[in-house]
């Protein structure tokens, strides 16, 4: 029996999850999480480079665990765990932190991005890549599900693998990135990133009324017949043969659009609403404990083999 290949992904808890999140991470592990020997991390501490509310975290991350679960990610087939229970990822990233220089962090696209849109530039979110890395890196992964502007950051696993190897002897492998082309980047309300940070979502579990919020505020295009940015989410949850009439008949109809778009979002969320409130606090907390004992077993044992390549075991 041929062994499988690992994967890993993790999504940060640090607000509520959006449609950009489903098809951006959580659709792609369900679509492919039973095909390889999986990992699945909530990254709590990565969520600490713009998250200060200790209340709101701890909420946040049972959010995460739940909407999983509800979108069908069956606990007996992948390791589902918390950043924090397992030690080993900070210990990593700081190993890590003295390899690379500041000029190559300083290259990355993602602190450049938020630090333009006005996050506080913190230490945590300039070696943010390395923390990544270390993730990556400790389950000997394989893959990597991402999108598309998170490509830098496996590219940065790679080379904090290279650096480690080279210095100190072969011990992790460079991981590849799977990236969905056609939604690699999911457009939010007003044609960017959906991002939580950019105030632009379309809420995951979002009641109906949440939805049409949402919707009647997308930023539409008056200077051609389809609303581009309508459009764009549209065809997330039907196919463009799907979609060719109604635009066809609707041309130039913006509202007429917007409605029939909070219809079938409403249609495409309202199955996993009603899964997720059946979920209990005590079932997620079950999960996470017998997540993080499988991953820790899994990350001591790549430690110690770091702690005596660095030459820190005596």
């Amino acid at each position: 029996m041929a062994v499988k290949k690992r994967l890993f992904t993790g999504l940060q808890p640090s607000g509520q999850l959006h449609l950009g999140n489903y098809f951006g991470a959580l659709k792609p592990f369900l679509d492919t999480y039973q095909e390889y020997d999986s990992f699945l991390m909530v990254a709590d501490y990565h969520s600490l480079t713009s998250l200060k509310n200790p209340t709101e975290l701890r909420a946040n991350v049972v959010e995460v665990v739940r909407a999983y679960l509800a979108l069908g990610v069956e606990p007996s087939k992948t390791v589902i765990f918390k950043q924090s229970d397992v030690p080993e990822h900070t210990e990593l990233a700081w190993i890590f932190d003295c390899l690379v220089s500041v000029q190559f962090l300083i290259q990355g696209h993602a602190y450049k991005d938020k630090v333009a849109k006005g996050l506080e530039p913190n230490a945590g979110l300039f070696t943010y890549p390395m923390l990544m890395a270390a993730d990556i890196l400790l389950y000997d992964t394989d893959m990597v599900p991402v999108g598309q502007d998170q490509r830098q950051h496996i590219e940065y696993a790679r080379e904090a693998a290279a650096k480690f190897n080279i210095t100190f002897g072969q011990t992790f492998k460079e991981p590849q990135e799977k990236i969905s082309d056609d939604v690699a980047v999911v457009p939010g309300i007003d044609g960017q990133k959906m991002s939580k940070s950019y105030g632009n979502t379309v809420p995951l579990f979002g009641s109906r009324e949440e939805i049409a919020k949402a919707v009647m505020g997308i930023v539409t295009d008056s200077s051609g017949e389809r609303p581009e940015n309508v459009y764009a989410i549209h065809k997330l949850i039907k196919s463009e043969e799907e979609l060719a009439g109604l635009y066809e008949e609707k041309k130039g109809k913006y509202k007429d659009l917007k409605e029939a778009l909070i219809e079938d979002l409403d249609a495409f969320i309202a199955p996993m609403r009603e899964k997720r409130t059946a979920i209990t606090d005590e079932e997620v907390k079950r999960v996470l404990t017998e997540g993080a004992a499988k991953a820790k077993a899994f990350a001591a044992a790549k430690m110690t083999d770091v702690r005596k390549k660095v030459g820190v075991t005596i």
